[in-house]
């Protein structure tokens, strides 16, 4: 039976200035995505459209703020929302913590609608170009978790050979290292499908859709492995709050891969 390192989550510190392991897996994830996008430019399906280098740039602007902003916001709305309706200013003070995928997910969603505006061309193009790159920056956030000992798996057989204690849980049990099951299956293995999916051309909305399906139904597999949220424990037909909110992924992202097979 293993046992978290519990890593300093201080990476470096400059007297006052700190610099979190946290924040330098998000600048690992901008910088994942600025390489994969430029690479994503000489596939067959999206060279003929007229992307260049300076726009990878400038969606990774757009990006950065929804993530952030939306992942903030979905963070308060979907899991504490009556916390922050009494007390709304707590949103702004995200150094302590509390960020949700699907909530990011969203606020990336409204800022291509808006790049994808500016630009004049169609989002669903922009989002199936940057539907590819963006699990290798999932998986960089996931390893983020694992170095905080947070977001810790369920209990877990001792005889696993991987199974961990996290002292940061309060009970010293063997768990699930569920934070190494979600960099595995919705970062590198849904990268390496997405990537070969869309090498291809494909119809408008397809390679978002495949996104979409992929993430829903693999993060619905790992939260089996991963403690709900304290505060709001099981739901109904005992699933969390991050199934529910994957199965609209899922039931999202195949109607966009069959109304892209007939363009």
């Amino acid at each position: 039976m293993l046992r978290h390192p519990q890593f300093d989550p201080v990476a470096l510190a400059l007297g006052p200035v700190q610099v979190h392991w946290y924040g330098l897996t998000y600048l690992a994830a901008f910088g994942l995505f600025l390489y994969t996008a430029r690479r994503r430019l000489r596939h067959s399906g999206v060279a003929t459209q007229g992307w260049s280098p300076r726009d990878v740039e400038d969606l990774l602007f757009f990006g950065i703020l929804g993530v952030i902003l939306g992942g903030r916001i979905g963070y308060a709305v979907f899991y504490k929302p009556d916390v922050y309706l009494a007390q709304p200013l707590e949103i702004l003070k995200v150094w302590q913590g509390g960020m949700s995928f699907h909530g990011g997910l969203l606020g990336v969603i409204a800022a291509m609608v808006l790049f994808a505006w500016r630009r004049g061309r169609p989002w669903l193009q922009v989002t199936d170009l940057i539907a590819p790159c963006v699990p290798l920056g999932l998986a960089s956030g996931r390893i983020g978790n694992f170095i905080n000992g947070e977001l810790w798996g369920r209990q877990a057989d001792p005889s696993l050979p991987w199974a961990m204690v996290f002292p940061q849980s309060g009970i010293l049990v063997p768990r699930h290292p569920s934070q190494l099951y979600q960099f595995l299956l919705e970062g590198l293995l849904l990268f390496v499908l997405l990537w070969g999916y869309a090498k291809r051309p494909r119809g408008l909305g397809q390679v978002s859709g495949v996104f979409l399906m992929g993430y829903g139904a693999l993060r619905f597999v790992a939260e089996f492995f991963r403690e709900p949220d304290a505060f709001l424990g099981l739901l109904a037909l005992n699933m969390t709050m991050g199934q529910w909110l994957c199965l609209p992924m899922v039931v999202v992202g195949a109607v966009l891969w069959i109304r892209g097979a007939g363009r």
